[in-house]
């Protein structure tokens, strides 16, 4: 059983211009997600997926290999996560497992990436991905109408307390698993058979904007 860590990182970021490469904490971003791959006994080969040169040169410096540089039209804002994904798998056709990791989940260490791969063996899963309690609840969500009238997202009419509330989970986008030739037939992580592995809220930020950018490294700066 070989199983692949492939990181997706392209060049072209918007919200935080460069923010693969950028430092945080002291290390460049995606050298947060190599190194607790790398670190990972489970984990075969830790395999960087991008069409930019100074983004695949770090990498390489950080540990991971570059095998082989993405296509520019897998690496467009509008191009899906999953075409880069089924690419890299052509390239690299004898491994029986993926691991997913997103280099924006700096936060997931080598113990979390472990304990999911651990937890797919167990449940002899299809797929595996992470998720985590999010901090509000969409049975306490509203809709705004047109007149600026809320309306309730979920019907919770009989639920006045915190506490009542059923537990809900969302997708954190730490963690994707998947035998390889399941996905490659589903070409989703997402489907009925799909198990969800629990992470914590500390471990579950997704960076996408300054803010999120600013927590990340508070955290990680007060953990080293």
């Amino acid at each position: 059983m070989k199983t692949l860590a492939l990181i997706l990182a392209r060049g072209g970021s918007k919200g935080i211009p460069r923010k693969n490469i950028r430092l945080l904490a002291g290390k460049p971003l995606i050298a947060w997600s190599i190194q607790a791959a790398l670190n990972c006994p489970q984990i075969d080969s830790v395999v960087v997926s991008t069409d930019d040169e100074e983004i695949a040169q770090i990498s390489r410096t950080w540990g991971a290999q570059v095998p082989f540089m993405r296509p520019a039209e897998l690496a467009l804002d509008s191009s899906p996560s999953m075409d880069a994904i089924l690419h890299a798998l052509d390239q690299l056709p004898w491994f029986d497992t993926i691991l997913v990791l997103q280099p924006t989940s700096p936060l997931r260490t080598t113990a979390d990436i472990i304990a999911c791969l651990n937890f797919a063996f167990t449940q002899q899963a299809n797929a595996v991905v992470s998720v985590c309690e999010p901090a509000n609840s969409p049975y306490w969500m509203y809709k705004l109408g047109a007149d600026c009238r809320l309306s309730k997202l979920m019907d919770t009419n009989d639920i006045s307390r915190r506490q009542d509330l059923p537990d809900v989970y969302a997708l954190n986008g730490a963690l994707y698993f998947a035998q390889t030739s399941w996905l490659r037939r589903t070409q989703s992580f997402l489907t009925h058979e799909t198990v969800g592995f629990v992470m914590p809220a500390d471990k579950s930020i997704d960076i996408d904007t300054p803010l999120d950018w600013k927590i990340a490294e508070l955290l990680l700066s007060e953990s080293s």
